[in-house]
C-alpha cells in the first residue's frame, strides 16, 4: 500500500525523505535549530526545493552550521563563500548569516538555549494544525508575525513572517501536515 504524503514533497526521492523523515518534526536542540533559520533565511525569495537541493553544500561552505564559528566569520571568509558555486551567493543574505549567529548566542545567554526562547511562542508544544488540502496552510500566522517582530527587535536579518512561519513548519513548531498525511498520526 502506498503512502499519502503531503502533495507538495512528491517531486522526487530527496523531497520525500525530507518530508518523511524531518519536516514537522519538533526539533528542541539548539544547533538543528539554527541550521533551520540560516536554511530558511536563504530560501526568501527561492524554493524551499532550490536550498535542499544545496543543503550539503551549505553545510560544508558554513563550517556544519557552527553557529559559534560563523559568527566570527572574516570578510575574507564572507568573499570566499560568495565564490562558492554549491550555495546561494547573495552578499546580504551572507552577512546576515553572520549577524543572526551573533544574534542567536545573546538570544541562548538571555533565555539559556534560543529553544527555550523560540519554543516559548507556542507554549513549548507543537500547535498541531488540521489543513485538509494545501490550500489550508497559511504562508504567516499571528504566531509567526509576533516571532518575526522580535527575531527583527534582536537584530535578525531575513526573518520575515513567511520565513519564520516555514521555519516553525520545518523544526514542527507548528504540525501542518494534511490531515491524510501518513506523518500526521504520529
Amino acid at each position: 500500500m502506498e503512502k499519502i504524503r503531503c502533495g507538495w514533497c512528491e517531486k522526487d526521492d530527496l523531497y520525500r525523505k525530507y518530508h518523511d523523515e524531518e519536516w514537522g518534526r519538533p526539533v528542541y536542540d539548539d544547533e538543528t535549530i539554527f541550521e533551520f533559520l540560516i536554511l530558511e533565511s536563504f530560501q526568501a525569495g527561492l524554493s524551499w526545493y532550490t536550498i535542499l537541493t544545496k543543503r550539503e553544500n551549505f553545510r560544508k561552505a558554513f563550517d556544519n552550521f557552527n553557529y559559534k564559528k560563523i559568527s566570527k566569520y572574516s570578510e575574507e571568509k564572507i568573499e570566499d563563500l560568495m565564490q562558492d558555486p554549491g550555495i546561494i551567493r547573495n552578499r546580504l543574505k551572507i552577512l546576515a548569516t553572520v549577524t543572526n549567529a551573533q544574534k542567536f548566542m545573546e538570544v541562548q545567554k538571555e533565555f539559556g538555549s534560543f529553544s527555550s526562547y523560540i519554543w516559548g511562542f507556542v507554549g513549548g508544544k507543537p500547535v498541531n494544525n488540521n489543513p485538509k488540502s494545501l490550500k489550508d496552510v497559511p504562508a504567516t500566522t499571528e504566531i509567526s508575525d509576533n516571532l518575526s517582530i522580535d527575531l527583527k527587535k534582536r537584530g535578525f536579518k531575513f526573518m520575515g513572517s513567511t520565513v519564520v512561519y516555514a521555519h516553525m513548519q520545518a523544526t514542527g513548531m507548528v504540525n501542518d501536515h494534511l490531515e491524510n498525511c501518513f506523518i500526521k498520526q504520529w
